[in-house]
């Protein structure tokens, strides 16, 4: 893949640059494969060289992969959206180009056999599902999906309401969350509610992301709120996450909607201190015991716009990486651009985009907007670079010139051990170009 040069029109970046894997330190990185979800509507399993070693059918963009914990041994199983349909509420959205819906999600083999569904036993008849799903312990699945309805006090009618369906074996709900129900919860003061309650738009909440809190330390020492059966999400247009418990229903953990304000000349670095202006942010979990920094909260802080009301934000600021301990509320770890010698606006992306733990100490970024994954270590050299090659095509509704778009909304580390014996993979070093190595300042 190192390279491949791609051209387009339609970002906010140089028109030609490089794809596929732009640098690679194989000594410094933690080697494993990435799987995401190209333009191409594919669930690509590429290796450290970028070669994409193993493929299966997606409609949409949300390809996760099952830890074989949770298939019985089988290896390679990935979860992926199956069809779509028309979506009942998509125009609600001002802006929405996509009005198509997940009608079927499943999971598939290695092989790309549909081993599971979900859709037809679905309220109205399609899964709806949107952003994230999780398979549980107990062998269901965690769905996170839309439901498009009348909410009493709400002005958007219809309400884009978030829900959460937990869906057995069978493809039979078998227990629900909604959004709506819980707004008392969510921590906003009455005029906030009120701001929440007038929407401008439909989809109101705007959940992103949905985990199980899994085992952890705070639990182990007896804080029931981080049961490892309760579900984590957070909600990018309201600027919180918060935890489920599973038995009541109740948010038993929050952090937001309220966060300290930054400042155009006061953006903060400096570690540890109280966590302050989240906006926008995505990929909100426990990082899973076995990893370093395991049981505390990782984000990535996209710095977007969002809030009830709008959060102010740096105007030229980049997004953030950030580690909190969820007890504390403080930042421990952050990243931004200026830890690996950049500006802070270099790195940043709206929305989208997502980051893990890996299991030396490196954390892996997916910089969703421009489709750029890098893997970083504790202290931001940058060891690992790729490009997306899979752009999403398509044609601007007004103009009617064709557009291309890198975008990907999340990358996953997979271990070497998650696929069959005998799948290639290849570490060959690939050396950054000169132009892009830093320069001792004159």
């Amino acid at each position: 893949m190192a390279g491949t040069l791609y051209a387009s029109g339609a970002l906010a970046a140089p028109s030609v640059y490089p794809t596929g894997v732009t640098r690679y330190d194989p000594d410094k990185a933690f080697n494993s494969y990435v799987l995401f979800t190209g333009g191409d509507n594919i669930a690509h399993l590429i290796d450290m060289n970028g070669n994409s070693v193993h493929e299966w059918k997606d409609a949409a963009s949300h390809s996760t992969l099952i830890d074989p914990a949770l298939t019985g041994g089988k290896l390679g199983h990935v979860l992926v959206t199956l069809e779509l349909t028309d979506g009942k509420g998509t125009d609600l959205i001002p802006g929405q180009i996509n009005r198509r819906v997940s009608k079927t999600i499943g999971e598939l083999d290695w092989d790309g056999n549909a081993v599971w569904r979900f859709g037809d036993k679905a309220p109205g008849g399609a899964a709806q599902q949107h952003h994230d799903w999780a398979r549980l312990p107990n062998g269901n699945t965690a769905v996170l999906a839309n439901w498009v309805h009348p909410v009493k006090g709400f002005k958007p009618k219809p309400v884009i309401d978030d829900v959460v369906y937990e869906v057995n074996p069978a493809g039979d709900v078998v227990w629900k969350w909604v959004a709506s129900e819980h707004l008392n919860e969510f921590g906003f003061s009455p005029a906030e509610s009120k701001l929440v309650r007038n929407s401008a738009i439909a989809d109101v909440f705007h959940t992103n992301n949905l985990k199980p809190v899994g085992p952890n330390r705070w639990y182990a020492a007896g804080d029931k709120r981080f049961a490892p059966e309760n579900l984590l999400f957070d909600a990018r247009n309201a600027n919180f996450i918060a935890i489920i418990d599973r038995h009541s229903g109740k948010i038993v953990w929050r952090l937001g909607p309220h966060y300290p304000a930054t400042s155009e000349e006061n953006h903060p670095r400096n570690v540890p201190r109280p966590v302050d202006q989240i906006s926008g942010q995505h990929d909100a979990h426990i990082i899973p015991e076995g990893l370093p920094g395991a049981g505390n909260l990782l984000v990535f802080d996209n710095q977007g716009v969002a809030g009830y009301p709008p959060a102010v934000v740096p105007r030229t600021g980049g997004s953030r990486i950030l580690e909190i301990d969820p007890i504390q509320n403080q930042i421990v770890w952050q990243y931004t651009a200026e830890d690996s010698g950049s500006p802070a606006w270099s790195f940043r992306s709206t929305n989208i985009s997502s980051a893990r733990r890996l299991p030396n100490g490196n954390t892996l970024i997916d910089e969703g907007q421009s489709g750029r994954f890098f893997q970083i270590s504790k202290d931001g050299e940058i060891v690992w670079e790729y490009v997306n090659p899979y752009p999403k095509q398509g044609r601007d509704s007004l103009t009617g010139k064709p557009t291309s778009s890198p975008a990907v909304y999340r990358a996953q580390p997979v271990p070497y051990s998650w696929v069959p014996a005998g799948t290639p993979h290849s570490e060959n070093p690939v050396a950054a170009p000169e132009t892009a190595k830093a320069k001792p300042a004159s």
